[in-house]
């Protein structure tokens, strides 16, 4: 399989603490990968320095088999390759959610406004916000400002997609929306990363599931086995506990 993302080795520390420890795991195209383990785990920081929102203390990060820790590659190309959805939405408040999903495009990719108004149009509509272009952020619920930050991404038509717990600051009751929305994405074949709390979602629409605890990865395998039979103690505790909740 054509493998998109690489990690070897990959460690991040910050001062005294070792939050990411000889990270190993790739990604290939077309797959749905969910991370899952408690808070504190290391899974954001990993997804950070996946898209070099923080900057690993070791290791390769390969994209297409080349590392882009290295220094003849350029960070904004590398990141509208790699789409990030954020837990805070990350919207541009003064902006309009048209021009949200438009402004990269133009600013970063160059498209023209119409190409880029075009693109942006059918994404909004993937996403079912198409009415609400004109309306700006603070207009909207939390779950809407979401999918409108998955459109946004989308726009820059990335080759992956990464989720950084994408519904965690939504009320219950607008979390079933954005999962609808993603898992269509799953089905579409896009390729996704997705750090989640959501069982259900990664029980259900994952190809693979890696459980992280204190900074390593302790399993990695099809969810069938993760959620049913896992191989390691602490991934049992972890799923008991959680599943109880």
């Amino acid at each position: 399989m054509d493998k998109i993302i690489e990690v070897r080795h990959l460690r991040k520390v910050f001062g005294t603490n070792e939050v990411l420890k000889d990270i190993n795991f790739s990604v290939s195209k077309g797959e749905v990968v969910c991370i899952i383990g408690a808070s504190g785990s290391g899974k954001s920081t990993l997804l950070r320095c996946l898209n070099l929102l923080e900057y690993p203390t070791s290791g390769e990060i390969l994209y297409h088999g080349r590392n882009i820790l290295e220094h003849n590659m350029s960070n904004s190309v590398y990141r509208t390759k790699l789409g990030m959805v954020f837990q805070q939405f990350n919207l541009f408040n003064n902006l309009s959610v048209l021009d949200n999903c438009v402004v990269g495009q133009v600013k970063v990719l160059k498209k023209d406004a119409k190409s880029a108004r075009k693109t942006a149009m059918e994404y909004l509509e993937l996403v079912g916000m198409s009415q609400f272009i004109k309306a700006k952020p603070h207009q909207i619920s939390g779950g809407q400002k979401q999918r409108v930050a998955i459109a946004r991404a989308l726009s820059m038509e990335p080759e992956a997609l990464l989720f950084d717990e994408p519904t965690s600051a939504l009320d219950p009751e607008l979390v079933g929306e954005v999962l609808k929305v993603m898992k269509n994405l799953a089905r579409s074949g896009l390729t996704m990363l997705v750090v989640t709390h959501e069982m259900g979602f990664a029980r259900e629409v994952a190809n693979r599931v890696v459980f992280m605890d204190s900074g390593v990865i302790v399993e990695d395998d099809v969810p069938e086995v993760i959620f049913n039979n896992p191989a390691n103690e602490r991934t049992r505790v972890f799923l008991r506990r959680v599943l109880e909740e």
